[in-house]
C-alpha cells in the first residue's frame, strides 16, 4: 500500500466499523455521558482499562475513539488523546513529565499560553525552566541540567517560524534521558511527522488544520502506548479536559479534506508570499520555504510543505500607514488563530495603543497572514489595494 492509499484509508475509513451502526457512511454522534452494563462481570471488567472500555464519556466515548485512532495514525503514533483545547493537550503533556524540583528546557517565544504555564504557573510548584535558542542544537544541550526532565519544542513557531532540527533534538533528549515534546500545529502531520524523527510526544491545536473549519476548539496529544496510557490515567482523567462527542464528529468530518486543504493552502501561500516578497512596499517576508528564509535548507529537508501561515514586514515609516493598509484590505478577516477555510490577518499594530496596556515588544510593521482556501489571485488583488493605501515609502 503506497503513502497516498494509507493516508486515504486513515482519513476516510480507519476506526469506522460501519457494520456496528447500520452501515452508515458517517459515524453517529454517541451523545451519551454514561454507559450501562448487562452483567456484574461486564461492569467490573470495564474498570480494568477505562481508556479502552466505554464506561463514562469523561474517559472514553465511541465517537471520540474514532477520532483518536485517526489522529494517532496520521502522526505514526501508537495512540492519541483529544482535549477540549490545544492548551489542554500542551498542559497535560508538560505536567506529565514534571514534579517538584524538575527543570524544563523550552525554545524561546513559544505559544503565549505555553509561556504562561512555564513562566507564571509551574514555578509555584518548584518547576523551573530555561528558554533557549532552538535554532542552535548546541545551545539546547548546554541548557540541560541534572534535573531536566523535558525538552519542549515548537517547530516552526507561529510568528517568526524559527525551526529546530528535530533529529538532532531527539538525539540530545535520548542522550540525556529526558522526554522530548513538540507542538506540531504549524506543519500538521501532512507536512511533518516528528515521531519519525525520534520525538516522544506530539501535541496540536486541533482547532487549526486538523478540524479546518473554524468551528471546533480541540487539542491533540500523540505518543507511544505506554505514554498515552499513563497520561490518560493521570492528567487526562484528573483534570477532565475532554472533547465532546459532537466536536469529535465535526473534527472527523474536517479530517476528510485535510490533505486537499493542506495542499491548497500551501500552494496559495507560496504564490502570495512570492508576490509580496517582490513588492516595493514590503520590507521582508518570513516564509520557511522561501530561499530567503534563514533556515531554508532545514525547512525543505524537514517539512514537505508549510501550510498557509507566514509573516511580513511592511515598509512603512509610521504606524498610521500600517493602519491604512489594514483598513483598505478586503478578503482577509482580522482575527487570531488560523487553519480554517478563511484567510486571516493578525497585525502587530493591533497590540499598540490599547488603553491601559503596554505596547507590544514586536514591531508594529509586522503582519501575520494566513492564506485560506480562496482563489490566490483574488487575494493578491486585495493585497494590492491594501499596499497602495500605504502611500509613499522610501524605496
Amino acid at each position: 500500500m503506497n503513502h497516498d492509499q494509507q493516508l486515504s484509508e486513515i482519513l476516510m475509513h480507519l476506526g469506522e466499523n460501519r457494520q456496528q451502526y447500520f452501515n452508515a457512511v458517517s459515524p453517529p454522534i454517541i451523545q451519551s455521558s454514561n454507559f450501562a452494563f448487562p452483567t456484574l462481570n461486564d461492569f467490573r471488567n470495564a474498570f480494568i482499562d477505562e481508556a479502552k472500555n466505554h464506561l463514562y464519556t469523561r474517559g472514553n466515548n465511541p465517537t471520540v475513539a474514532i477520532l483518536r485512532k485517526k489522529l494517532a495514525a496520521l502522526e505514526k503514533a501508537e495512540d492519541a488523546l483529544v482535549f477540549a483545547s490545544g492548551m489542554g493537550a500542551i498542559s497535560a503533556a508538560i505536567l506529565s513529565q514534571v514534579k517538584a524540583g524538575s527543570h524544563i528546557v523550552c525554545v524561546t517565544s513559544p505559544y503565549s499560553w505555553t509561556h504562561q504555564l512555564l513562566t507564571n504557573y509551574l514555578p509555584r510548584f518548584n518547576v523551573s525552566h530555561t528558554y533557549v535558542d532552538g535554532t542552535n542544537p548546541q545551545a539546547i544541550e548546554a541548557a540541560i541540567q541534572p534535573n531536566t526532565s523535558l525538552l519542549y519544542l515548537e517547530s516552526p513557531n507561529s510568528l517568526t517560524f524559527a525551526l529546530q532540527d528535530l533529529k538532532a533534538c531527539a538525539a540530545i533528549a535520548k542522550k540525556h534521558g529526558i522526554i522530548s515534546c513538540i507542538d506540531n500545529s504549524y506543519a500538521s502531520p501532512i507536512f511533518q511527522q516528528p515521531i519519525e524523527s525520534g520525538i516522544d510526544i506530539v501535541v496540536h491545536s486541533g482547532s487549526k488544520y486538523l478540524n479546518g473549519h473554524s468551528d471546533v476548539v480541540m487539542g491533540v496529544l500523540c505518543s507511544n502506548q505506554k505514554m498515552v496510557d499513563r497520561i490518560f490515567k493521570e492528567e487526562y482523567m484528573t483534570f477532565g479536559g475532554i472533547l465532546s462527542p459532537h466536536d469529535a464528529s465535526l473534527a472527523i468530518r474536517g479530517l476528510r479534506t485535510l490533505e486537499i486543504r493542506m495542499q491548497r493552502t500551501n500552494q496559495s501561500a507560496m504564490k502570495i508570499a512570492q508576490f509580496l516578497e517582490a513588492h516595493p512596499k514590503v520590507e521582508k517576508v518570513i516564509h520557511p520555504h522561501l530561499p530567503s528564509f534563514p533556515q531554508y535548507e532545514l525547512a525543505i529537508k524537514q517539512m514537505k510543505g508549510t501550510g498557509g501561515l507566514f509573516s511580513l514586514f511592511l515598509k512603512a515609516g509610521e504606524i498610521e500607514q500600517v493602519e491604512r493598509f489594514i483598513q483598505h484590505l478586503n478578503g482577509f478577516l482580522m482575527a487570531v488563530s488560523w487553519g480554517g477555510h478563511e484567510s486571516l490577518i493578525l497585525p502587530m499594530a493591533g497590540f499598540y495603543k490599547i488603553p491601559g496596556k503596554e505596547d507590544s515588544t514586536l514591531p508594529w510593521n509586522l503582519v501575520r497572514l494566513y492564506i485560506g482556501l480562496e482563489d490566490p489571485d483574488w487575494l493578491i488583488e486585495q493585497l494590492k489595494k491594501g499596499l497602495e493605501a500605504i502611500g509613499d515609502v522610501d524605496i
